[in-house]
């Protein structure tokens, strides 16, 4: 089994090809969604990073700062021959 990390453009062939069944990498899309909610949030005073503080992330519901203030988006997208063709990037 071979997997390996790299971006849907770069690893692309690989997956077409059956030599990487899967690769995973955090969405971009989310984690800019993510970021942003939580500057506006900061920048309003809604939020102040703290291990244990939380905060809503629009849509994308409620986050948590973990120790030295670092926010988990979510799970990180699965790309495989299914899928891959949907990301230019």
């Amino acid at each position: 089994m071979v997997t390996g990390l790299g971006t849907p453009n770069q690893m692309r062939r690989f997956i077409q090809n059956g030599t990487v069944k899967a690769f995973q990498l955090w969405s971009p899309k989310d984690e800019g969604y993510v970021a942003a909610n939580l500057g506006i949030a900061i920048a309003n005073g809604k939020a102040k990073p703290a291990a244990g503080a939380k905060f809503t992330a629009g849509t994308m519901g409620e986050r948590e700062f973990r120790e030295k203030n670092v926010v988990i988006t979510g799970p990180p997208l699965t790309f495989t021959k299914e899928n891959i063709e949907q990301f230019k990037f």
